[in-house]
């Protein structure tokens, strides 16, 4: 399974960035999907999942009204456009294929995207 996340940057306070997780080795269409972020030194962090085909989505609380995460199962590719950022949003994030939902991964995880939201 390989997973590449990327679309990450520099960014100030209350801007946007919009993330993208190509996945390959896996039925992309077959798992509930989701974004997790980690700042070094620090336990990982849930942020927002998606179920199969889009029906259903789950978020952080501090993510909420702020990130919206999709995708599209025929380019087996995972979104996270990430709005009004703030500087504690900043990590590297990473997608996984969730073992259960709504925030439980599978322990494959990619190089993952670092994202900096100055103040």
């Amino acid at each position: 399974v390989q997973l590449q996340a990327s679309g990450g940057g520099l960014v100030q306070a209350g801007g946007s960035l919009r993330l993208s997780c190509a996945a390959s080795g896996l039925t992309f269409s077959s798992y509930a999907m989701g974004w997790f972020r980690q700042v070094p030194g620090k336990e990982r962090e849930f942020v927002a999942s998606i179920f199969l085909n889009s029906g259903s989505t789950y978020y952080a609380d501090s993510v909420k009204g702020r990130f919206t995460i999709s995708r599209d199962n025929a380019k087996n590719t995972l979104y996270l456009q990430m709005n009004s950022l703030k500087p504690e949003d900043t990590a590297v994030y990473r997608c996984a294929p969730l073992r259960s939902w709504p925030k439980n991964p599978l322990d494959y995880w990619g190089q993952g995207t670092l994202v900096t939201v100055s103040s």
